[in-house]
């Protein structure tokens, strides 16, 4: 049975403004230039590759709905079970069921800590207890893990190269079908890197890809390749449901920000005066309030509230998808003043240029110039802005979970990730791998985020592009 989540919802709304967008884009060549020359970028493709992988993961992990269960009095009945899961869940069912004891090392056979245990002979031994997922499948761990190990991955290595190649030649002749060439001499440019598209870079970034996610699939089938944590769940598992919360953050908040910012930045910026002034003191007074301090203070307040009302929550699920999207907002709220003063400042000086003052003269409506004239003119600025934004914000939730002020302890995160390392770092011995998974997953998608940022501020900054 579906379930929708407020967070949900919002998310297809952003595909659906977005998706909105690129087909107004592309029909306006004023708009759709820009994007070209992203698509010409090798590092601008190749980031997009990477980042589309992230997003097709967190929309795996954005339809969610109630499994269906067996009805041994009447199969033909359907009975849904209470709790909620995704499309990722169901992908990831076993990574999400075989749940050990406590920790274990990342590919290890046995539990990170000893214990007492009993031999047949009626001895108690202080050892290391065998794991009741991980390496199961082999007789003598300590003989057969390495080579087990290394055969797995190179079935994963050959699958993820032959689905590579079937991509890519798909990839390929569609490409040779357009241009109306032939197969081998399509093949032939790309991988001269002589054609508009850097179709060379997007495939071999492509192949890096697949190649891990095979070689990752086949592993974890058989191992825990990232360990487990303290109460045994799979750190793989955890690290991948951390996705959709990073991008959540990421894009959510800019639903809040964006209407505010673009708004009462043009407003300031177009009728000054009395409106300025109320405006500038509006985001002046805000900015000068701890964003640290109006967010914990906020959470805190939202934390009494459902404290009090926990009635009104159903299942822990939607609990914790509530606080998520009040976080959003309280983000958005906190964030929205510095692309307001762009805006403005940009406001101020085409309001003065020829063509305005000419429509103003003619007596053409304010709302008509401020949406032919001016916000046509600042979209690079709210571009830019928002895919700069982006990481600093997923990199935000992880500072705010580890202060305990973030998303519900409850919701996997890479922040909640963090918050339970530090006291993992304090073990003898230590526990090291929850924080890495956390790091390696959330410093990817911020590099990438600031690489495709890079390209498309140079791609629609107009004196960038004048430069050159």
């Amino acid at each position: 049975m579906p379930v929708v989540l407020l967070t949900d919802a919002l998310i297809y709304l952003l595909l659906a403004l977005a998706l909105g967008f690129a087909l107004h884009a592309a029909r306006h060549e004023h708009l759709r230039a820009p994007w070209r020359r992203v698509g010409r970028s090798r590092v601008g493709v190749s980031a997009l590759v990477i980042l589309g992988c992230y997003v097709v993961i967190g929309l795996l992990d954005n339809v969610h709905f109630h499994p269906r269960e067996e009805n041994p009095t009447n199969p033909d009945a359907a009975v849904y079970a209470p709790e909620i899961v995704s499309l990722l869940d169901l992908w990831l069912t076993p990574l999400r069921e075989h749940q050990e004891k406590t920790y274990s090392a990342p590919f290890a056979t046995h539990l990170y800590t000893k214990e007492r245990l009993e031999l047949p002979d009626g001895r108690v031994i202080q050892d290391y207890p065998r794991l009741q997922w991980g390496g199961r499948h082999l007789a003598d761990p300590h003989r057969d893990r390495l080579a087990d190990i290394a055969w797995y991955a190179l079935r994963g290595l050959l699958m993820g190269l032959t689905c590579w190649l079937l991509v890519a030649w798909l990839l390929l002749w569609l490409q040779a079908r357009r241009l109306g060439e032939g197969l081998r001499r399509t093949c032939a440019l790309a991988w001269a890197g002589r054609t508009p598209v850097p179709w060379r870079a997007a495939l071999l970034t492509l192949s890096i890809l697949l190649v891990l996610g095979f070689i990752a699939g086949e592993l974890a089938g058989k191992y825990h390749i990232l360990g487990t944590d303290k109460v045994g769940e799979d750190v793989f598992y955890q690290s991948l449901k951390g996705v959709r919360t990073g991008l959540v953050i990421g894009t959510l908040t800019t639903l809040v920000m964006l209407p505010a910012a673009v708004l009462l930045g043009i407003m300031a910026g177009y009728f000054r005066g009395l409106a300025d002034d109320i405006i500038q003191y509006l985001y002046t007074i805000l900015s000068s309030i701890p964003g640290v301090l109006l967010i914990a203070a906020a959470i805190l307040m939202f934390q009494i509230y459902m404290s009090n009302h926990e009635e009104d929550f159903t299942n822990l699920v939607e609990r914790a998808d509530l606080r998520l999207l009040f976080l959003c907002i309280i983000l958005g709220v906190t964030s929205w003043t510095g692309l307001c003063r762009l805006l403005r400042g940009e406001s101020l000086k085409l309001r003065e240029v020829d063509y305005v003052q000419s429509a103003i003269a003619l007596g053409v409506s304010h709302a008509t110039v401020i949406g032919r004239h001016i916000l046509p003119n600042v979209l690079h600025i709210v571009l830019i802005t928002l895919v700069l934004d982006f990481s600093g914000l997923v990199l935000a939730e992880a500072v705010l979970s580890y202060i305990n002020i973030g998303v519900d302890p409850t919701m996997d995160s890479w922040g909640n990730m963090v918050n339970g390392a530090r006291l993992e770092l304090a073990r003898e011995p230590v526990v090291w791998w929850s924080l890495t998974a956390a790091f390696l997953f959330m410093f990817t998608l911020v590099l990438f985020a600031n690489l495709f940022a890079d390209v498309v501020r140079d791609a629609f900054d107009p004196r960038l592009r004048d430069a050159r």
